[in-house]
């Protein structure tokens, strides 16, 4: 079994991505086959159980309410909604069903209590259950620990460097203590970034750097190509290079040996040969459905003739981590706090993110 390590430089990373593309694929698909099944890949379902209008500026995002992108939003789900999503997600060969919420932090009250339901419904479906809420505190990590939550996801999205050309409305740090929060609960850590935001390789380094000397590492780390959305400040950026892709994916697997390295957006702008190399290189975890959160993915039917063609075996659930014990909520040890969180507003702006508010203002 390949080393753990907590201590890779951004150099030794970067030397790593630039090997010569056989040489890197040769040694991604040894350590990949040292610590996994080379022919099995877990297949999620992403679902927005809330959509749009975020407070947030993130300048990929279709969901940011300043953005004028057509989105139609929804307030959230229900319980009755979510499970027979979640019923259709198992059906289909799905083991996990992540859960989204376009909210900058999680607050204290009935809509998170509604979440908690939608968490010990599905655990109870013998499903993994992840979700993605925003920032969250060590107590409401604690309650979603409690509903029965196996993973908890917050990406990074970037190196701290390129950040704040990204966002303005959060900082970094704010990332890092939510994953911090997360792992003072019995919780699994999901968290990883996009490439194609215009970002240098040695941003893509940076953000390796900051994933992979997390002590433990991300569970999971999803790899996302950039899905330009017409009305986003990224909307003109050029689709990522296949190259670049399997470059990440095998860069990654190679400093995490043990972590589950998700395949994300931008799967429908790769051929199935683009993606066989992706699955060579280490990645093992593929969101299946339609779409992802609001943006274009992949048929399920289309992945499962994929997986066909390849000779994939979806992965079971709870493979990797044992199943949570589902806690109702009358016997909950952790109440709400009714906490209010000073989570960080830096205050800059991003040039291009207030171009695509003015645009958007315009429209109107």
């Amino acid at each position: 079994m390949s080393e753990v390590r907590h201590n890779w430089t951004k150099q030794e990373i970067l030397d790593i991505y630039n090997k010569p593309f056989m040489e890197l694929l040769y040694e991604a698909a040894t350590v990949h086959r040292e610590n996994h099944d080379p022919n099995t890949v877990q297949v999620s379902t992403l679902l927005s159980i809330k959509t749009g209008g975020c407070p947030e500026d993130c300048g990929y995002c279709p969901q940011a309410a300043r953005y004028h992108t057509n989105l139609e939003g929804n307030d959230l789900m229900s319980v009755s909604q979510v499970k027979a999503q979640a019923l259709r997600a198992k059906t289909a060969g799905s083991s996990r069903v992540c859960m989204g919420a376009a909210w900058r932090n999680v607050k204290d009250g009935p809509e998170f209590d509604q979440v908690l339901e939608m968490v010990r419904t599905i655990n109870k479906l013998d499903m993994e259950v992840c979700c993605t809420l925003g920032m969250i505190t060590e107590n409401q990590a604690h309650r979603l620990a409690e509903a029965g939550l196996y993973a908890y996801n917050h990406n990074l999205d970037t190196s701290e460097d390129y950040y704040k050309d990204v966002i303005s409305t959060r900082a970094f740090k704010d990332r890092l203590d939510t994953i911090d929060n997360v792992r003072k609960s019995n919780v699994t850590v999901c968290s990883g970034g996009i490439i194609g935001m215009g970002e240098a390789l040695e941003d893509r380094a940076g953000m390796l750097v900051a994933l992979s000397t997390l002590d433990p590492q991300p569970e999971s780390v999803p790899i996302n190509a950039l899905v330009a959305v017409e009305g986003t400040p990224m909307a003109d950026l050029p689709p990522i290079p296949i190259w670049d892709m399997v470059r990440m994916v095998a860069t990654t697997r190679i400093i995490m040996p043990e972590t589950q390295v998700r395949l994300s957006a931008g799967r429908t702008q790769m051929s199935r040969e683009g993606q066989a190399m992706c699955f060579f290189a280490g990645a093992n975890s593929i969101f299946a459905g339609d779409k992802l959160l609001t943006t274009p993915n992949p048929d399920v039917n289309e992945d499962m003739a994929m997986f066909k063609l390849l000779g994939l075996n979806p992965q079971k659930a709870f493979t990797k981590v044992s199943q949570p014990q589902t806690v109702e909520a009358k016997d909950s040890q952790y109440a709400a706090k009714g906490e209010k969180p000073k989570w960080t507003r830096p205050g800059h702006t991003i040039d291009r993110n207030e171009a695509a508010k003015k645009k958007a203002n315009l429209t109107e």
